[in-house]
């Protein structure tokens, strides 16, 4: 070939690649792109990863993506009220008359519409410091939603408020989902009444975990001193949560605890072909993910990051009786291409993988049930024996715990007893003494049909 022609070859080259790239600004600049069209896993990518902090905020970017997308870029425009529905001097008080409950002050817009048309509510609670979760759990799961909140004093009740109100205002899930239920210890009750607030935007609406640490940074000394001294009642909110659900069944987490996508409606599926069981408890597995990574799409993807070191089952290296006998080994089996599951794997249609067979008295796994389960006993506050307590009564009362596959549910950040606080250690060997009395208790309230189920752990 001459020189003349290899000039030319390599002038045509260039002009066809600056074509490309013209022809490739105007169609991202185009405003007639098909939301259809969008590859699912981007669909879900503005609420699925850590921090819910790289969600982009100018307007060329955002115009393709979907509505639920965009309510978390720009301010809902909408005339809700978010006043809290109480009157401070009321309420109902526990059994010991140390903390004041107020159900259903605040609802979703769609909440009853939601309870209607889904087979499960989806439970959890949560004090103020941890509500930034709440993001990404109401808009993985598209049912209804009971939330719990726990809140102290009028500086922190305020800030609550505020934090509520933006939430809200910026990601249309919470706003339409979500029931909210408050507890408040008789030691720390508020003055002030319930107002409205204007919402905390000086993050945007992209960073939920930012914004709220900013208000959490402003409660004063005093009144974090009185948070470390004062424990956590997770009993009593789990009950408040539970309770304020208006669905038969219920699965009922902690706030930190993300749904799997399409978690709801596997689950109304499932549940529409199951026979029934009133004392079937769905165990829905739980892993801890490195905060590094994406929000797992499905089970293939999430074995993946567990075979790399990025995942692993819940508390397996803090406390590996957490979750042990769920059996993870038999779990990850459907994930071959030769398993007579795989096509579930595929689909995401949830089937019972296994039964637990190796119960444990320290097992606490989250799972899904009908409301009738026996509550979380309220004695156990703070950390150690509040979840499994409950578990070990279902056990004994004759409930049969079956593993769900392959839904799931993921826990952020890789745990280790390094991370451990000092204080969850001293609450745990609190609740422990505690444990000899409940003990008994349950063997005396089930004592026709324990024939020594009780002393087959002890």
């Amino acid at each position: 070939m001459s020189n003349h022609s290899r000039t030319l070859s390599l002038l045509s080259v260039m002009a066809l690649s600056i074509i490309n790239i013209i022809l490739t600004f105007f169609l991202l600049q185009s405003r007639t792109c098909d939301p259809n069209e969008i590859p699912e896993e981007l669909k879900y990518e503005a609420v699925t990863t850590w921090g819910v902090e790289s969600q982009p905020e100018d307007n060329h970017s955002t115009q393709c993506l979907p509505p639920y997308f965009k309510s978390t870029i720009n301010l809902i425009n909408n005339t809700d009220n978010t006043i809290l529905n109480l009157d401070i001097r009321f309420g109902r008080y526990d059994n010991r008359r140390q903390f004041k409950t107020f159900d259903s002050v605040l609802i979703g817009t769609r909440f009853a519409e939601l309870s209607r048309a889904n087979a499960v509510c989806l439970a959890t609670q949560t004090s103020l410091e941890k509500l930034h979760s709440l993001v990404q759990v109401a808009h993985h799961w598209t049912g209804s939603i009971s939330v719990a909140l726990y809140t102290a004093g009028d500086e922190e009740f305020e800030a609550l408020q505020k934090y509520i109100t933006y939430l809200r205002k910026c990601y249309t899930p919470v706003l339409e989902r979500i029931n909210f239920s408050l507890a408040i210890p008789r030691s720390k009750l508020p003055v002030k009444q319930p107002r409205s607030y204007e919402p905390p935007m000086g993050y945007g609406c992209s960073r939920p975990e930012a914004t709220l640490n900013d208000l959490v940074s402003k409660l004063s000394k005093e009144h974090n001193n009185w948070r470390v001294r004062n424990v956590y009642p997770q009993n009593h909110m789990r009950n408040l949560a539970r309770k304020n659900c208006q669905t038969d069944w219920v699965f009922l987490t902690d706030i930190d605890i993300i749904p799997s996508i399409g978690l709801a409606n596997s689950l109304n599926i499932f549940l529409r072909d199951t026979e029934r069981c009133d004392k079937c408890a769905y165990v829905i597995p739980t892993y801890e993910i490195d905060t590094r990574v994406r929000f797992p799409a499905n089970k293939s993807e999430l074995v993946r990051l567990a075979r790399k070191g990025l995942a692993r089952p819940f508390h397996w290296k803090v406390f590996i009786h957490n979750q042990y006998a769920t059996n993870f080994t038999r779990w990850v089996l459907d994930v071959a291409p030769e398993s007579k599951q795989f096509k579930n794997v595929v689909s995401g249609k949830a089937y019972i993988s296994h039964n637990v067979t190796d119960f444990e008295f320290l097992y606490e796994p989250f799972y899904v049930a009908k409301d009738i389960v026996p509550p979380h006993d309220e004695r156990f506050m703070g950390y150690g024996y509040t979840r499994n307590t409950q578990v070990y009564e279902m056990f004994i009362a004759g409930y049969q715990f079956k593993v769900l596959s392959p839904v799931f549910t993921i826990h952020w950040g890789l745990q280790t007893r390094k991370s451990r606080s000092v204080w969850r250690e001293r609450q745990n060997i609190i609740n422990r003494r505690q444990f000899e009395q409940f003990k008994k208790e349950i063997y005396t309230k089930y004592m026709h049909n324990t024939l020594g189920l009780i002393n087959t752990f002890y």
